[in-house]
């Protein structure tokens, strides 16, 4: 049985260079709040508002550091609230899905793309990929356990020298398994 950590992602925003100068100020630095669990990734002490065609979420959580394209991920509950219909997709991959109105204290953008709902996903360094034989973009099927025991499918492995042992899902899958950071799931295959 391979036992991996859980870590629960709430909406949050990956933000390029040229969005963090238009909605903070050019030559802005984001600011460390804290480290997370993947090597060199922090969550910013700065915050954004982020405005669809039916709903606001003020406070939306920047996390660092800055990417190549801005990129927002939500719950499907997160994206009923603001009007979208993001698909589920990979970080990164980005075209053709919803854009948004982001709001910062210098300047707001108007993004013409760029919402996802997040796939669930484990990040896994290649030693322990290798130990378990499992192969970047393989679909694995995950077992939480508990009160509330759920089994997820179609669960991305992510690869690289980069990355630490962690699954992401999102807050509504965290809620429909009853878990929380920190929690264990367990791997099936």
């Amino acid at each position: 049985m391979y036992q991996v950590p859980i870590g629960v992602s709430a909406r949050h925003i990956h933000l390029s260079e040229a969005h963090i100068a238009i909605l903070f100020g050019s030559g802005y630095e984001l600011t460390v709040l804290k480290e997370l669990s993947q090597p060199g990734q922090f969550a910013a002490t700065e915050t954004v508002a982020v405005v669809g065609p039916k709903g606001r979420f003020d406070k939306v959580r920047i996390l660092g550091p800055a990417r190549g394209k801005t990129q927002l991920e939500v719950s499907q509950t997160d994206a009923f609230a603001l009007g979208i219909a993001p698909p589920v997709r990979e970080s990164g991959n980005i075209a053709g899905t919803p854009g948004i109105k982001v709001i910062g204290p210098a300047g707001e953008v108007d993004m013409p793309e760029g919402v996802i709902v997040a796939a669930r996903h484990i990040h896994f360094h290649t030693s322990d990929a290798a130990k378990w034989g499992i192969a970047d973009k393989q679909k694995l099927t995950v077992r939480v356990e508990g009160e509330r025991a759920l089994i997820f499918e179609n669960v991305v492995a992510r690869v690289s020298e980069q990355f630490a042992l962690d699954m992401h899902i999102d807050t509504d899958e965290a809620n429909a398994a009853g878990v929380k950071t920190g929690d264990t799931a367990v791997i099936l295959k």
